[in-house]
């Protein structure tokens, strides 16, 4: 029984991480394909293969949609020389890609994709495995990524580099703080729990009644905590216009100036994992997960049909996001380092200890 389930444990992680890698690569493409869209120009149409390009009208629109693109760039990374610098901390400048990758794939073994309904109608998450504390697991493991753009700028030994990591550890710093006391009024809500699956499963169904009703979704009941959340995340996954960390205008590259060909690739997915894992998180706790607009949780299919439909449902909602987040950073300037600070200390900090101590009020009053 006991290798049964190891068995099982070890093929849904395989997939997850399968799924994960695939959606992190396209998502290079398909930012690529939206910078070109907002620049007005083409973007990527042109690499193709002998044969699945050759196919009628499909190799043709699978060429033109810059589908082949990523497995050119993913042979560029493999094959391209790899000089180390001399100067560089060997041992640590070689692990640092490692540590900024791992973390996102670890938490996602914590986050629930959907759910499977069996005959005996007890639902069971679609997840590598469940946590009593999985928000807790996700928040702690993910932010050990910031290790390893630290141990990137350290072993460089270069000035750039080096100043690149200091701003990505006080960053990080700066909105953990704003996550943690945002998602505190979920937690409340759902009567202090830290599992992901019952964060969804408390989101089915609908606020109000008649024509004015809204889906119970978080960021229906909370949306100043929802407002907060998203704009944490752009800064904890070092996206514009929040890249403090890379920052070419001041920085070169940042904490990857002295990397290239595969261990670059390395910090390229990596960024594009915990882009995904955000997007996922969002929709997990505050667009409702796998819940339908205006159907309950128990009106949704059962069995493999239901579990497919749920999956899709988390799935749209996260493209739908990771597009958001996207156009950002093709729409808003970059932030300077110092505006960035201020952002998080004088503003959203201060707003999230208001929102922590309202949303504390009402379910004093509302429970009493």
């Amino acid at each position: 029984m006991d290798w049964m389930y190891l068995l099982i444990v070890l093929v849904k992680a395989v997939v997850v991480v399968a799924l994960v890698m695939a959606v992190a690569g396209y998502a290079v493409v398909g930012e690529r394909k939206i910078a070109s869209w907002v620049q007005e120009r083409p973007g990527p149409n042109r690499t193709t293969v002998p044969i699945l390009g050759s196919i009628p009208v499909v190799g043709w629109w699978l060429r033109r949609m810059g589908f082949f693109q990523l497995w050119a760039d993913g042979a560029k990374f493999f094959f391209k020389e790899e000089p180390t610098p001399a100067h560089v901390n060997k041992l640590y400048f070689l692990v640092a890609p490692v540590v900024a990758f791992v973390p996102a794939m670890a938490a996602l073994s914590a986050v629930p994709f959907g759910q499977y309904v069996g005959s005996d109608g007890v639902a069971v998450p679609l997840a590598i495995t469940n946590f009593d504390v999985g928000m807790l697991f996700v928040m702690a493991v993910s932010g050990i990524s910031v290790f390893g753009i630290i141990m990137a700028g350290w072993a460089s030994n270069s000035k750039y580099p080096y100043f690149s990591s200091i701003r990505a550890s006080a960053q990080l710093i700066s909105y953990e703080l704003t996550i943690g006391l945002a998602l505190l009024p979920v937690f409340m809500w759902t009567g202090g729990t830290l599992d992901l699956f019952s964060i969804v499963r408390e989101q089915g169904g609908v606020v109000g009644g008649g024509v004015f009703g809204l889906p119970k979704w978080f960021i229906c009941i909370m949306p100043v905590s929802a407002l907060l959340y998203l704009v944490a995340l752009f800064a904890e996954s070092n996206r514009l216009p929040f890249d403090m960390a890379e920052s070419e205008t001041d920085l070169v590259g940042g904490f990857h100036t002295e990397y290239g060909a595969f261990k670059f690739g390395l910090f390229f997915v990596g960024e594009y994992a915990h882009m995904t894992l955000a997007a996922i998180l969002f929709s997990v706790i505050f667009l409702g997960g796998w819940s339908i607009p205006f159907v309950s949780m128990d009106a949704m299919p059962v069995g493999l049909l239901g579990a497919v439909v749920s999956v899709g449902v988390v799935f749209v909602k996260t493209v739908i996001l990771m597009s958001f987040i996207m156009l950002v950073r093709w729409t808003l300037p970059r932030f300077r380092y110092d505006q960035v600070m201020d952002l998080g200390w004088k503003i959203l900090l201060p707003l999230a200890v208001v929102n922590l101590a309202v949303y504390a009020v009402i379910l004093a009053l509302v429970e009493g």
